[in-house]
């Protein structure tokens, strides 16, 4: 579902937006969506590695936990 939002612009930042949006040839909340889309779809793939790295980190310093990612971090395949 999506919701209008507004959003206050100075002159300048406006005219540059409308301009760039005109050499694309879509509309000016065409223009913001596809930003604020990349915009969000960036700061998750942030978060994502951030949030990799502190596993990675915490495995790396204990060794329980790094036992246990050799062991089940690892494929085996049983054979019949």
């Amino acid at each position: 579902m999506s919701a209008p939002i507004s959003v206050r612009l100075s002159d300048a930042t406006r005219e540059v937006l409308e301009r760039e949006a005109a050499e694309r040839k879509i509309g000016l909340s065409a223009l913001l969506r596809e930003i604020v889309t990349e915009a969000v779809s960036d700061a998750q793939r942030k978060r994502i590695r951030q949030q990799t790295k502190a596993v990675a980190e915490y495995i790396a310093s204990n060794p329980a936990a790094r036992e246990f990612t050799e062991f089940w971090g690892t494929p085996r395949a049983e054979l019949p």
